[in-house]
This record gives structure tokens, C-alpha cells and sequence, in this order.
């Protein structure tokens, strides 16, 4: 009977936590407000830079390019919510760009638009049209409210309830590890984050039209994700087994919305 009850009871939450993206058009079980999450993730972003190795913009080349194409794309962003008549899907973002030192291959954004880029990447990505690439991906998990989702479906699941405060004043350790999860961080395989397959070549997508509309050649996603695939000598999990596109299908995808982005295509000079 009590399994019952709960079946019930998260079966009702998840009918009432269904809303429909503004850009996507796609219904998502988003149980937790944006602005909640986005205060919570005030906190965690400041918690992570104050114990690891933040790289300097007025030091490092790296930062700088960092700091730039995160500005391009967050612009490109705007942009586009504005030609939609959506600006007001962006209240509360305050970005953020912070290149941190780190060996893991990894970049993520927090709600609110705060973003890390790891210097284990830029190996990898070598150039800023492959770097505007990424960062759009991950900017895009954070506008279309990737982590929300995640993060919802585990509270349910791990019966946290569905209101973030209680949430954390019961179980701040549960809550917080969760956050840190639905929004990939700490992750450090090749980039790949803990989203879902719809979630990440949604991600793609979106994030080849900000690369464009930031004055980054979009066709640079696929030879950055070849070059994923080398870099995991070609021993990546089979796509079955993962909850993650492998980098063929990636491709594939990318080449398939690649007219889609290159029509917002204007290069800019650096």
C-alpha cells in the first residue's frame, strides 16, 4: 500500500511539474523554480572556484580566449531570445566565464549562466571556433533546463520531495551532491555530461546556432568531436550501454543540423 501511495503521489508530481520549453517546444518535469536553482547555484559556483585554481584573464591567454568566446556566445544567446521576442527567459542570468586548472577534460555550466572550462580541454578543442563549441553545448544544458529535470527526477527518486528548500535543511549533503550531478559537474569523461541522449544532441543543436551566430565556423563541432573520439582511442562505451550519443552518432547529428546553423553563419574577426 505505502508503495502505492508514493507511486501515486509521484506520478501526481511529475503531471504538475510538466512544463514546455520555450525554445525547444519540448514538455520537461521541471519541479524546482529557476530562480531557486539559480541562487543555489550562486553559492556552489563560488564554493568551486574558492577551492580550486581559478587561471587569471589578465595572466593567461588561455583565460582570455576563455572569457571571450564566452562572451560571444552568451551574446548570441541574447540575440536570438530577443529575435523570438523570449528575453525574459534569460531573467536572473549574471554570466560568468572561469577557466579553471584542472587535467579533466570537462566544461560545464551552472543555472544563471555561471561557467567553468577546465584547462584539460583545450588540448582537445585547440582552437576558439572548437572551444565556442563546447561552451554552447553546455550553455545550452543550462538554458533548456537539463539539470532542472535531472536534478527533479532524482529528488523524486531519492524522496527528497520536490521543494529545494526543505530539501536542503533535511539532507544538504543529498541535495548538494545532486545538484552537482544533474549539472555534470565534477564529471571528467572526454566532456561527456550525465545527460540523457535527448539531452545532449538538443545541446548540440542549439549550441551549433550560438557558435554561428557568435562568428565561430559551427563546422568546427565535428572535427572537435573526431578528435574526442581519437583522444578515447576508440575504446568508448557502445552507445547502447551509455546514456550518451557515441561520438559517431554525435557526428552524424551535427553534419544532419549543420545547414540549420551555417544559415546564422557571419565570421567575425578576432
Amino acid at each position: 500500500m505505502i508503495r502505492i501511495i508514493f507511486a501515486v503521489f509521484a506520478a501526481a508530481t511529475i503531471v504538475i511539474g510538466c512544463s514546455t520549453n520555450a525554445v525547444t517546444g519540448r514538455s520537461q518535469m521541471k519541479l524546482l523554480p529557476e530562480s531557486e536553482l539559480q541562487s543555489m547555484a550562486v553559492t556552489e559556483y563560488q564554493s568551486f572556484l574558492s577551492s580550486n585554481k581559478v587561471i587569471s584573464s589578465a595572466t593567461s591567454k588561455d583565460a582570455e580566449m576563455v572569457n571571450r568566446v564566452g562572451q560571444r556566445i552568451t551574446q548570441a544567446v541574447k540575440q536570438y531570445y530577443a529575435q523570438k521576442g523570449l528575453s525574459a527567459e534569460l531573467d536572473g542570468y549574471n554570466w560568468e566565464y572561469k577557466l579553471v586548472d584542472s587535467k579533466d577534460v570537462n566544461a560545464w555550466c551552472m543555472p544563471g549562466g555561471k561557467i567553468v572550462v577546465y584547462t584539460g580541454l583545450l588540448p582537445i578543442t585547440q582552437n576558439e571556433a572548437a572551444l565556442a563549441a563546447v561552451m554552447g553545448h553546455e550553455v545550452s544544458h543550462a538554458l533548456f533546463n537539463h539539470g532542472n529535470e535531472r536534478m527533479s527526477q532524482g529528488m523524486v527518486q531519492q524522496g527528497l520531495g520536490s521543494a529545494l528548500s526543505v530539501a536542503l535543511s533535511n539532507k544538504p549533503a543529498a541535495t548538494q551532491n545532486l545538484f552537482m550531478t544533474a549539472f555534470g559537474i565534477g564529471s571528467n569523461v572526454l566532456g561527456v555530461l550525465p545527460f540523457s541522449r535527448k539531452h545532449e544532441l538538443e545541446a548540440d543543436r542549439y549550441g551549433l546556432i550560438w557558435t554561428a551566430m557568435a562568428g565561430y565556423n559551427p563546422q568546427e563541432a565535428i572535427n572537435l568531436w573526431k578528435r574526442m573520439e581519437a583522444a578515447g582511442g576508440g575504446q568508448g562505451q557502445p552507445e547502447f550501454l551509455s546514456t550518451h550519443p557515441s561520438e559517431g552518432k554525435r557526428i552524424q547529428e551535427l553534419e544532419k543540423h549543420m545547414p540549420e546553423a551555417l544559415q546564422y553563419y557571419r565570421p567575425v574577426s578576432k
